[in-house]
């Protein structure tokens, strides 16, 4: 296979939870917007995952990535692409999953349990391994990621085809800055049911981040208490929003322990 980026569409026709007014709404993709130097999609009524392989004989690990925004804009560059480059450079094959947004959790879930089905439907072709396919998210991209990690209701959309007779749950996850998981006491929020069966994570997030601490916390203890293999950094100081930057702050050292761990989980030696 050719070593070049591709994207592919999730959905065989009309995707489930589609809204009358999708047909009409325009993508708007947002070069350095803000002045600084970030790429920003929004108004994505048509899902995809694009492919970044690994070079290399494969079959490969891979990852899919979940870029965070609060579920109003997905966060491309910085969430998304440079962490395709950086899952490239660790020997990963990279899926960004391009969901749908503002404002469509249910849509959102939808399209990324329908990804990581697609991912294992086509793993000869695309010389990766179905039992090697984690998920890493930021923010809102890591409460997605998570929403399959352990979702409350097992059935996340009517099945389109033979693809969604594949597992959607991941085999690992990376979960930076999450987003939207409990509440300041702990309690994992309602869409989320915590079991022996949620995969391995590894969880990053800063003390002083303005999404509380207690949502990386929270999902630790959970995992603990089902018997999952999970890992914590928490940071005295750093923010929200990092993403592969750097902030000059220690928490962006956070590549060097996910790399680490990731390889571990993809039995990569």
């Amino acid at each position: 296979m050719p070593h070049t980026q591709r994207e592919i569409s999730l959905w065989p026709s009309t995707a489930p939870f589609t809204q009358p007014d999708d047909a009409s709404r325009t993508e708007h993709f947002f070069v350095n917007e803000k002045d600084d130097g970030l790429d920003r999609i929004t108004d994505v009524t048509v899902p995809t995952i694009t492919f970044r392989p690994a070079s290399g004989k494969g079959p490969h690990p891979c990852v899919m990535i979940c870029p965070g925004g609060g579920y109003s804009i997905l966060a491309w560059s910085h969430e998304g692409q440079d962490i395709a480059a950086f899952l490239n450079t660790i020997g990963f094959s990279a899926f960004i999953l391009k969901y749908r947004c503002p404002d469509r959790r249910i849509a959102a879930h939808a399209d990324a349990a329908r990804a990581m089905r697609l991912i294992r439907a086509h793993a000869a072709e695309w010389e990766v391994r179905p039992d090697k396919v984690g998920i890493l998210g930021f923010s809102a991209g890591a409460h997605l990621a998570a929403t399959l990690c352990a979702p409350a209701d097992p059935v996340p959309y009517p099945p389109a085809d033979a693809v969604d007779d594949l597992p959607y749950r991941p085999d690992f996850s990376v979960l930076i800055y999450p987003a939207y998981l409990c509440d300041d006491q702990f309690n994992l929020a309602p869409e989320f049911h915590v079991t022996a069966d949620t995969p391995p994570c590894l969880l990053v997030q800063a003390e002083n981040d303005p999404i509380p601490v207690e949502n990386s916390l929270g999902w630790f203890t959970a995992l603990k208490r089902a018997g999952v293999k999970a890992e914590m950094h928490i940071y005295d100081d750093g923010g929200h929003g990092y993403g592969l930057l750097r902030s000059g702050f220690p928490v962006s050292n956070w590549p060097q322990l996910a790399s680490r761990w990731l390889r571990s989980q993809g039995e990569i030696r």
